[in-house]
């Protein structure tokens, strides 16, 4: 049985692609932009809201726009970010049972540190005992500096603790870290991503979840 089990937030737990697609989209209209589809949003995300800009204004917007637009967006998405956002279903029972059964779980994610907690807490209310989010001028996933603080935080051991997220950048965070990592297809991104990032496994329900960290590492 993994002891630890640190999750992935968007495409993980929380469906939040049409809440950020939305204020994506809201931004390029203030600037004249052309918009984007959700399919092309769940590419975009993963690497925080500053690189997600980055993604979404045309190639060649200067520094100076981008830091604006980014400011805008953040208060925009922060006003917004409950609008359509929801649990990915069974997730909510899945951490209620792992935290049942003694097993320490925790969030760490490139959503902004104080966006993050509020989001989690309002959707996943006194499950996860610690969020961990993006911080400004430290650096984000897949970098392992904010995950080791994480571990830290909760004590968790590199041969007992199971990371679980659904894109590349999630599979990378785990291999960086030494961590077992855990793909799951019912997020933004594709079974090939992250059979090509070599997740150590893949679940497509949350109950094949729950079975996988029960019976422990067994690869």
């Amino acid at each position: 049985m993994f002891t630890h089990v640190i999750f992935d937030l968007d495409g993980t737990l929380l469906n939040t692609i049409d809440d950020l697609a939305n204020a994506g989209n809201y931004m390029c209209r203030q600037y004249g932009f052309p918009e984007h589809s959700v399919d092309q949003y769940k590419k975009m995300v993963g690497n925080g809201l500053r690189k997600l800009v980055e993604r979404f204004v045309p190639e060649g917007t200067s520094q100076e726009t981008q830091e604006a637009i980014f400011v805008a967006f953040k208060a925009y998405y922060d006003q917004h970010k409950e609008d359509k956002t929801a649990p990915y279903a069974g997730m909510p029972e899945l951490v209620q049972e792992l935290k049942n059964r003694g097993i320490s779980v925790a969030v760490l994610t490139n959503k902004a540190d104080k966006m993050a907690a509020a989001v989690v807490n309002s959707y996943y209310p006194n499950l996860f005992p610690v969020v961990q989010g993006a911080v400004e001028g430290k650096p984000v996933k897949p970098d392992p500096t904010m995950l080791y603080v994480l571990m830290e935080k909760i004590g968790a051991k590199r041969e007992s603790t199971l990371f679980v997220g659904d894109s590349n950048v999630d599979m990378q965070t785990a291999k960086n870290g030494g961590l077992t990592s855990c793909g799951v297809l019912w997020g933004f991104r594709t079974r090939e991503e992250l059979e090509r990032e070599q997740a150590d496994y893949l679940v497509a329900t949350p109950q094949e979840l729950l079975q996988l960290i029960l019976d422990g590492n067994r690869k």
